[in-house]
């Protein structure tokens, strides 16, 4: 079979993450592992694409819970072009079947990228730290104290990447499903506007970006009346003025849909400029509905239990937890339960890349 251009292009981006550091490059077991996950949530044996059963039995339903040692599990997985050719299989019998082998990919990929920098996240330095003990320095005991710094310095660091990973999985994803794109300010079809109401040269970045449809979507997990700055509000605010006056539909699309005067705010921001407001439900419903069966099953897979059993959890009575940095490796406990990361040496490089177990 002759591989298309946009097979090869959707294979090469489930195979490499190479956007910041570190990387990762997947290798033929794990490419394997997510074409098997991909059939056996379409309900396909993994023949109808052209590729042998794995020696390798998976054995939790619940990718979650899978642990990444299975994906380089297969001694012999297929080769590159047997993978190319089973995605190409399986777009011929389903269109969506790439997208879905895609996004699956795309998780997974974040997935292993955030495991690496909790390995390699270096340990702060009181030089990083600065002069922040002034404000706790003789509130307790020296050691104490600096101990405190160093760990909160290390899980803000640690945060932080968190937020912007989860950010550069989540809209894409999000926005794929919905049959569009995310823009970035420099291609934006949406221009911030001056003063008077006239269309600057700078452009507004698009989350969900619909052309054949000329709607633009905002999307949102939440939104609290944390105080994120009047400044960044009225920029959120700002958002759907400019689309109107860029003839584009605006679309406020929010997973949660807990009040608060700025989400309502917000929400008559959107109307007011002709445009539609999708919270909680209703926002699942739309993306599912926009999605098509295929993809909504990814959704309803991989995207929707863990956001719900996260905005479920009850904060009110969090437990406590004990950690500890050991030679190699974090220990992050309760009462009853364990999360170990291992750590590697900090003087080694971030870029760490995966390889199929045949090389």
């Amino acid at each position: 079979m002759l591989i298309s251009s946009s097979v090869k292009n959707i294979f090469s981006k489930a195979r490499l993450l190479d956007s910041g550091n570190p990387s990762v490059i997947l290798g033929e077991s794990e490419l394997y592992s997510i074409l098997l996950l991909t059939c056996d949530d379409l309900d396909w044996d993994i023949a109808r694409i052209g590729l042998p059963n794995p020696s390798s039995t998976l054995l939790k339903d619940n990718y979650f819970e899978v642990p990444f040692e299975w994906f380089l599990s297969h001694i012999s997985p297929p080769s590159v072009l047997a993978l190319q050719q089973a995605v190409a299989t399986g777009i011929s019998i389903e269109p969506d079947f790439g997208l879905y082998f895609l996004n699956l990919a795309s998780l997974h990929k974040r997935r292993l990228k955030f495991q690496k920098i909790l390995s390699y996240q270096p340990k702060p330095t009181m030089d990083q730290i600065g002069p922040r003990g002034l404000l706790e320095y003789g509130l307790c005991a020296q050691g104490l104290l600096f101990n405190w710094l160093i760990w909160r310095k290390w899980i803000f660091d640690i945060d932080n990447r968190s937020g912007q990973e989860t950010g550069y999985l989540f809209e894409p994803i999000l926005a794929s499903c919905l049959g569009g794109e995310s823009v970035s300010s420099s291609n934006s079809p949406v221009k911030r506007l001056d003063d008077s109401g006239l269309p600057k040269s700078t452009g507004r970045q698009i989350d969900c970006y619909i052309g054949s449809e000329n709607v633009a979507y905002e999307f949102k997990l939440r939104v609290t009346i944390a105080a994120s700055g009047q400044g960044r509000f009225s920029e959120e605010l700002s958002f759907p003025i400019e689309c109107q006056a860029a003839g584009i539909t605006p679309v406020l699309f929010v997973l949660d849909p807990t009040a608060s005067n700025r989400l309502s705010e917000l929400s008559a921001a959107f109307t007011a400029s002709g445009g539609a407001v999708y919270l909680g439900e209703a926002a699942w419903a739309h993306l599912e509905e926009k999605s098509g069966e295929t993809m909504a099953r990814f959704i309803e897979k991989y995207i929707k239990p863990p956001l719900k059993a996260m905005n479920d959890f009850d904060t009110s009575s969090i437990s406590s937890v004990r950690i500890s940095w050991e030679n190699n490796r974090i220990v992050i406990a309760s009462d009853t339960e364990e999360y170990i990361i291992d750590r590697y040496a900090e003087s080694q490089p971030l870029q760490v890349e995966r390889v199929s177990l045949e090389h």
